[in-house]
């Protein structure tokens, strides 16, 4: 029986906020913005070719805004990653070469932090 993550919660202050950095900057698709009720409104955003999503808004977590840390996606290529992030406002890290893979690191306006990882060619 497969495993499959499909979303994560990621606890922020301000949606619309939120909505703006990971669509218009970091590149996300917006899949859902519902209210669902008073006090619930949930968003899903999706990364490019990516299985597992992203849910932010009202009543979503319990978590303190910005105390999610961690989250890695893996990208081709990390060196256009981090290109596409800083044309678009988005401060990124320097490239930090490792024997199993490049990264690079940035935080949402809440201070959630993201690692972009480009796999290394296994042999």
């Amino acid at each position: 029986m497969d495993w499959k993550i499909e979303l994560i919660a990621v606890p922020v202050s301000d949606v619309d906020r939120a909505i703006a950095f990971y669509r218009d900057q970091v590149g996300f698709t917006l899949d859902h913005d519902h209210r669902v009720s008073e006090g619930l409104r949930f968003v899903q955003l999706t990364p490019p070719g990516s299985a597992c999503s992203i849910a932010l808004g009202e009543g979503i977590s319990d978590r303190a805004p910005g105390s999610l840390g961690g989250i890695q996606v893996v990208v081709a290529d990390a060196a256009r990653a981090r290109s596409e992030l800083l044309e678009r406002g988005v401060e990124a890290s320097e490239l930090d070469e490792q024997p199993w893979g490049r990264f690079l690191y940035f935080a949402d306006p809440d201070g959630n932090t993201w690692a972009l990882q480009e796999l290394m060619q296994r042999s």
